[in-house]
């Protein structure tokens, strides 16, 4: 319909296209009571239903008559402009392909770093950084309950000596570097910040992501430390200090990723992640931020999962909606701060023990949904993950999967190849519905934070993960070589074993350095940063300067313990 057309021809442009519509459907409703049904009454169906992750119903045809109304200048617009369906580039990867950024990291700093130089010499072009449970919970390695988890599922890091040979020999400025980390990424992002002074680099150049997504912790996997409210002030404190002092670094990265890996549907792992967005920008608002002063910096993180067409739509509706969001609901104005710009992970989930070669056709298939879907970087899962930490083998074979899919299949020569597509702009419209309705629901409680409070997200979650259990148990879902197509098992594929020894040698380390730095200077920056905490000033600064003085991850998550408490978990009936 035409923006320009008068009134009145703007009503008759809406009779026509109603008349098109009723044709279509009729037209579609007699191939359905006619051809289809003569068929499938002479050969049934292999199924009684099909459904998506969300129980979207998937119609055996779609056509112009599923889309009735549908208007492509206002769902679709173009790739570079609003509402960033078809993507936030005008060019997508006819300009720059997608950034191949394997998750990495286990036992010491010297041997991630040794993975992290094998995987940029291989052809990656981003780091991204997977930090052990007492980094992430903000325990040293020599504190008693990290005894038997140093290094086990990431590097470990606690101090500033250890992030500076993580990254020995790798020049900050000229690379990206994403850092999964939550409750300790003000630590981590500060760690960072003070190598890359070191190596003489402008700070205003570095480039790359910390996670520092609290919400989906107390949702989906329980890394938090501090309550609620004092970790979103953690947060935007990071926020402003970014703004001002690194305004390239992405503050935070919202996480689907989580939410799906703990059983969410499609449909959910948008409402929730785009709610938990709401949540951030209006902390950030209410702390005083100017939202175009820091929306911009904000990214999301989303899983690709294995119904094919269903996280194609996910990723087109997503933006789609954050779009909106941002102009209608925060009047940004700023293109920057409209546009969700995300990173996507293979669904480690679906990685099944049984079969583990089944996992690189898994792993390949989700990779090519996420390219489709206009994601801004990627990682793919090695075929080994269901069983250990990747070997450096099938690391390079999972980034050989990327590299495959980018310069051999063309499906990066055209933007947004599928659009148009009866099914996935059906899908897309479907799932956006779905994702409002939760949006909605969470407003009505009073937004993320309380509904993370209240335990709504997380029952609505359970309840998913428990239907799709059920679904596998009965067959109505099939995962092969686990609940058909089993096979005898044949040798398991060899797997990395983190060295027992790490641990000890980490925990000595740690005790070294306590000995060995000027101990005042490190109770006189830890006492600034408890005064600050105590009253408003940004905490960031603080870190920043406890940190290059030598102090350790854990005394510098304690101090904040002290002032912030810590939140448990409660145990719902």
């Amino acid at each position: 319909m035409s923006d320009d057309a008068t009134p009145r021809e703007q009503r008759e442009q809406a009779m026509a296209r109603a008349e098109v519509d009723a044709e279509a459907q009729a037209e579609a409703n007699r191939w359905r009571e006619t051809t289809y049904r003569r068929a499938v009454e002479r050969m049934g169906e292999r199924q009684p239903d099909f459904t998506t992750s969300s129980e979207i119903e998937v119609q055996p045809l779609y056509s112009e008559a599923g889309l009735a109304g549908w208007q492509p200048e206002q769902a679709l617009g173009f790739p570079g402009e609003y509402p960033y369906t078809r993507g936030i580039q005008p060019t997508m990867y006819r300009g720059r392909l997608w950034t191949m950024r394997q998750y990495a990291g286990y036992a010491t700093a010297e041997e991630s770093n040794r993975r992290y130089r094998y995987l940029l010499e291989q052809g990656g072009s981003g780091l991204s950084v997977a930090f052990d449970l007492p980094t992430q919970m903000g325990y040293d390695a020599d504190h008693t309950l990290a005894e038997g988890e140093v290094g086990k599922v990431g590097v470990s890091i606690s101090s500033l000596e250890d992030m500076r040979v993580l990254f020995d020999g790798i020049p900050l400025e000229r690379i990206t570097t994403s850092m999964t980390i939550n409750s300790t990424a003000s630590i981590l992002l500060a760690l960072y910040i003070a190598v890359a002074r070191e190596q003489g680099a402008d700070v205003r150049k570095l480039s790359g992501t910390v996670q520092n997504d609290i919400l989906k912790e107390y949702i989906a996997r329980g890394t938090y430390i501090y309550p609620p409210s004092s970790s979103m002030r953690i947060i935007t404190d990071l926020f402003r200090y970014c703004a001002d002092e690194v305004p390239r670094w992405n503050t935070i990265s919202i996480s689907g990723y989580h939410i799906r890996e703990a059983g969410s549907t499609a449909a959910q792992e948008i409402g929730f992640t785009l709610a938990n967005g709401i949540a951030y920008v209006q902390a950030a608002i209410t702390a005083g931020l100017d939202v175009d002063g820091f929306a911009g910096q904000l990214s999301f993180f989303f899983n690709s999962h294995n119904i094919f067409f269903e996280e194609v739509a996910k990723f087109r509706a997503a933006r789609r909606m954050w779009a909106r969001i941002m102009r209608e609901r925060f009047h940004a104005r700023d293109a920057r701060s409209q546009m969700l710009r995300f990173h996507t992970q293979t669904a480690g989930s679906t990685l099944t023990a049984q079969q583990p070669d089944n996992n690189i056709m898994r792993t390949a298939y989700q990779a090519m949904a996420a390219a489709l879907g206009g994601t801004q970087s990627l990682h793919t899962n090695a075929k080994d993950e269901a069983l250990s930490l990747p070997t450096e083998d099938s690391a390079l074979l999972a980034l050989r999967t990327q590299q495959v899919l980018a310069y051999e299949t063309g499906i990066a020569d055209t933007v947004d190849p599928l659009a148009g597509s009866y099914y996935v702009e059906a899908l897309t419209n479907d799932l956006e519905r779905l994702a409002w309705e939760y949006i909605e629901k969470i407003d009505a409680l009073g937004g993320s934070v309380r509904a993370v409070e209240q335990g709504y997200i997380q029952r609505e979650i359970e309840e998913a993960a428990y239907r799709y259990q059920r679904d596998l148990d009965e067959q109505r879902r099939i995962v092969v070589g686990v609940n058909k197509f089993q096979s005898a098992e044949s040798k398991l594929p060899p797997i990395l074993k983190v060295d027992a020894e790490a641990g000890r040698r980490q925990a000595q380390r740690v005790a070294d350095l306590r000995a060995q730095r000027d101990n005042a200077a490190v109770g006189a920056t830890l006492a600034a940063l408890e005064e600050a905490a105590r009253g408003s000033a940004n905490l960031m600064p603080r870190i920043l300067a406890a940190v290059e003085a030598y102090a350790t991850l854990g005394e510098i998550s304690d101090i904040l313990r002290r002032v912030f408490g810590e939140q448990h978990e409660e145990r719902r009936l």
